[in-house]
């Protein structure tokens, strides 16, 4: 931290400090404008203007609706089971997660955006991912803002707009917070804008939400034990915000749960991008299968594991599918299934959305940039990739047999997805593990402010979002989006209520 003494003077005074630019420091800039207009709030960014909004940019967009707060309760302490909830916090969020939804379609109606029932993308109304614990029950219904891709977001983004007292200041990293060393109370921060460092003087207080650390590999592996993870989302998201946490005096949860919350799912990551393409869950055909390190199938590829975020049960939990565990991993697939799917989905992630890379629909173009390995065999296209072609061969003729006979003994994939992969030429592209986001962070509690290893609030400290989330092992969807929201409401409230820190120092 940077004491209160080594700040000879300060370069800007504000009321309140917001460091991150996505939904949760969205909501609490809003929150806090709405309660006091002539609040002087600032919000840093990371990031340039152009690649702004974090992971809520490029999210799925759900938004979990529920009306029963008992049952929604319950159905999340099962899942979190495995790493309890605070029962007064989980109590206090399900509380309100049942009268959020007039405040979005406040939010939604303000930006000129349309509020819908459903998840925007499919003909679900609802997305249950764990029913044995009471989804059912909990789960009203999933929600969302139009357009797709990016309807809350960019809903948002509107309101933030139509308040102009609220200032955003774009590729201003957040370097350290200004403390009492003794107290650990928080005056302010260190911020890189322009190149230069400055010291910000914030009244009332500070709010992180920096996100997660998805794509930090070296924090991937100290932390959550990856050797190999990408992003799907910013590539902003490094866990800036932990370390200065973790120097803030900060405990920290959630850092490593039973599994990764978002889930660790299967994608691509092409030479050049820094975060990866999420595989396509919509199949035309099914002839394709995935093969680990040792040549062989290891999963069932057709389950509809995107309804449970990559998760799977063994051992009668539910814990991460094992793509992260078997690499190198390589999908095999066929013309049919290279003609009539298009092997990424649009409709959310980074480089799509926000750097506007479309993928061609028969996936001719990635072909011809050599992403996917075309050739005339099965033994050939082995080869192409350094594995034993004999090995392969001997691998997709035991699925083609399953196939033939519509009976999978090894994993169990449904008979009308056992479609044998016959049509040349033949293809493989390299599966790579890729994360949706993290939910460490601080602790905190349901007014979203941050605890010291005692459990005491640490003086005009405050966390919102993905950074120290809540969620502790198993997460319904639409749950994060919310979560910001609920968070960064409290973050918003919390801060505006605080009286203005003084002393002799004046600002430059």
């Amino acid at each position: 931290m940077a004491s209160l003494s080594s700040v000879k003077q300060w370069d800007q005074e504000w009321d309140i400090i917001i460091a991150g630019f996505g939904l949760a420091g969205m909501c609490a800039a809003i929150e806090a404008h709405d309660l006091d207009a002539d609040c002087r709030i600032l919000i840093l960014e990371k990031a340039p203007e152009a690649e702004t909004g974090g992971n809520s940019r490029v999210a799925g967009q759900s938004l979990l609706i529920s009306r029963d707060a008992k049952a929604l309760a319950d159905y999340q302490r099962k899942m979190s089971t495995a790493n309890p909830i605070p029962e007064e916090m989980l109590l206090a969020w399900a509380e309100a997660m049942t009268k959020l939804e007039p405040w979005i379609q406040e939010r939604a109606q303000q930006a000129g955006a349309q509020f819908i029932h459903g998840t925007g993308f499919s003909e679900r109304d609802a997305v249950l991912e764990f029913p044995e614990f009471g989804a059912r029950d909990a789960v009203y219904c999933t929600a969302t803002i139009l357009p797709i891709p990016s309807g809350v977001y960019l809903a948002f983004r509107e309101n933030i707009r139509l308040r102009p007292r609220i200032q955003i200041v774009y590729e201003a990293p957040l370097r350290d917070l200004v403390q009492d060393p003794d107290t650990l109370e928080v005056f302010g921060v260190i911020a890189e804008i322009d190149g230069k460092r400055q010291a910000l003087r914030a009244d009332r207080g500070v709010l992180m939400a920096t996100g997660g650390f998805e794509a930090n590999v070296e924090m991937q592996r100290d932390y959550y034990g990856l050797s190999e993870a990408n992003p799907l989302g910013t590539p902003h998201n490094t866990g800036d915000g932990i370390k200065i946490l973790q120097k803030a005096g900060a405990d920290l949860w959630h850092l490593r749960n039973q599994g990764q919350s978002g889930g660790i799912w299967p994608g691509f990551k092409p030479p050049g991008f820094s975060s990866a393409f999420l595989r396509n869950f919509f199949w035309q055909s099914f002839s394709w299968i995935e093969i680990d390190a040792e040549g062989e199938r290891f999963y069932n590829e057709t389950a509809e594991l995107q309804l449970t975020h990559y998760k799977e049960k063994k051992h009668g939990h539910w814990v991460d599918t094992p793509h992260y565990r078997a690499q190198p991993v390589h999908m095999i697939f066929d013309a049919i299934t290279c003609q009539y799917n298009k092997l990424v989905t649009e409709v959310m992630t980074w480089n799509p959305v926000v750097r506007g890379y479309q993928w061609s629909d028969d996936n001719a173009a990635e072909i011809a940039k050599g992403w996917i390995v075309k050739a005339d065999s099965i033994e050939e296209l082995a080869q192409k990739i350094g594995r034993d072609p004999a090995l392969i061969k001997t691998t997709v003729d035991r699925y083609n047999a399953a196939c033939a006979n519509k009976h999978d003994g090894d994993f169990g994939r449904k008979a009308d997805t056992l479609m044998p992969i016959a049509q040349a030429p033949f293809y493989a592209i390299k599966v790579d593990p890729v994360i949706v986001c993290t939910g460490g962070g601080a602790r905190r509690n349901i007014a979203s402010e941050v605890l010291d290893h005692a459990g005491r609030a640490v003086p005009r400290l405050y966390e919102a979002g993905e950074l120290g989330s809540m969620f502790s092992d198993l997460y319904q969807n639409g749950s994060y989006l919310t979560e910001a929201m609920i968070s960064g409401r409290a973050a918003g409230r919390g801060l505006v209520a605080l009286a203005a820190w003084k002393d002799a120092q004046v600002v430059a």
